[in-house]
């Protein structure tokens, strides 16, 4: 057998062979058969907002770290020190306490974690303008036909962007690299953190092979149940059904099911993807019907899903409430309103309506709060104007408590409300 083509990921050297780098001797190489020719990519930034934090402060690098906080609040980001012990992200801050006693925990700091993000897009912008970002820390990128611009493969592309993020920016990211999105995104899990992971074409059913139906894009928990119900666990099991049977089964879903099984995604990487809605959500460590308490929590997530807004410079004409009572049912409750909103003191005050509302059907599991119907920021201003006469003071208020939040952290300034 030929030996496969490799890439030095520290020198960038490419070579043939099993060997580490014969250039720079790093073991820090990646090697595939089809490593010239994939264009897909995925690129996740590692542990993101903990990894700021250590950026940040040194004194943090060698420690296990938890963004977040709060008695009753949830891990944000745990960094790859916490999760040996089992911290993970959306996990009651109680329960990471119990696993890693010894973590450090840090409030969120938004604006750090914008700043960050928008170097690393501007780096991936000298690459492609086929960027498809799906949060702060993660984007997908077609480099098809860049070779001829760059000199150089996409594969060598990608291992010269990892290096500049980690020198420039000063955090690390993992990569996936394929023939298609679905795959691309499943290759940059495989190896973290500071990854590199290709999934070639021919490779590609053995590679599903044997893989829980878990892996699939779009099948969730409660998507796993159904399909166990039927005898469907793994990757393999629906092989054996025809487009007809699982549309039939599972509508819609059903003949996305039979084209992942097969290793298939036709959806392209789309730059002017459209942000939706902006939310967030927190589950409590033990259900709660107190309407007090439920307050302070609503608070709390809607000047979370203000700062996002914020950073995208978006406002929502209709605001999002969510439920899950205690017995796993789901709630949703939404307001369209005549003007579209940013502003944390506007989405509570919608929110806390639909929530009087809700709250009967209580105790509750988790609360989230969000907005959609999304526009520019610069309309949500004058509509809002026009509406209120006392908006710009309160915009003007909340402002000044954003830029000392920015500078102090998101903890050194609070209204009452948010201590329930």
């Amino acid at each position: 057998m030929a030996p496969l083509p490799a890439l030095c990921r520290d020198c960038l050297h490419p070579f043939s062979g099993p060997t580490a780098c014969p250039k720079c001797r790093s073991p820090r190489v990646v090697r595939h058969a089809e490593l010239w020719s994939l264009s897909i990519a995925h690129m996740d930034c590692d542990a993101f907002f903990a990894s700021v934090e250590k950026r940040d402060n040194p004194a943090l690098c060698d420690l296990p770290v938890i963004v977040g906080g709060g008695q009753r609040g949830v891990v944000t980001t745990a960094c790859y020190l916490a999760r040996i012990h089992g911290v993970r992200s959306a996990m009651p801050m109680f329960q990471a306490r119990k696993l890693c006693p010894q973590a450090v925990e840090v409030p969120i700091r938004m604006g750090a974690y914008v700043a960050a993000s928008k170097q690393i897009r501007a780096l991936m912008d000298e690459l492609t303008p086929m960027i498809e970002p799906l949060s702060l820390d993660e984007a997908f990128l077609d480099l098809t036909g860049t070779e001829r611009l760059h000199k150089s493969p996409p594969v060598v592309q990608l291992a010269r962007l990892a290096k500049r993020v980690r020198a420039e920016v000063g955090i690390t990211v993992s990569i996936g690299l394929s023939h298609n999105k679905f795959l691309a995104k499943i290759a940059s899990d495989i190896d973290k953190p500071r990854g590199m992971a290709l999934i070639g074409k021919a490779e590609t059913t053995a590679f599903l092979t044997g893989k829980p139906v878990g892996m699939l894009w779009g099948v969730g928990p409660a998507m796993q149940q159904k399909l166990a119900r039927d005898g469907i666990r793994k990757i393999d099991d629906l092989l054996r059904y025809s487009p007809k049977e699982l549309a039939a089964r599972y509508g819609s879903m059903g003949l996305r099911l039979y084209d992942l099984s097969r290793g298939r995604d036709a959806r392209s990487i789309s730059p002017v993807a459209k942000v939706k809605s902006i939310s967030r959500e927190t589950t409590f460590s033990v259900d709660t019907g107190a309407l007090d308490a439920l307050d302070g929590y609503l608070w709390r997530l809607s000047v979370e899903t203000s700062d996002r807004a914020k950073a995208k410079a978006r406002a929502g004409r209709v605001v999002l409430l969510k439920l899950k009572t205690s017995d796993f049912r789901t709630l949703s409750r939404r307001l369209t309103l005549p003007a579209p909103v940013q502003h944390a003191d506007s989405i509570y005050t919608v929110a806390r309506r639909l929530l009087e509302k809700a709250h009967p059907h209580g105790p509750f599991r988790l609360l989230g709060v969000g907005i959609s119907d999304l526009c520019p920021v610069s309309e949500a201003q004058t509509a809002d104007d026009l509406l209120d006469a006392d908006a710009p003071k309160r915009r003007s208020i909340e402002g000044a408590t954003d830029r000392i939040r920015k500078k102090f952290g998101t903890d050194s300034i609070k209204k009452g409300r948010a201590l329930k």
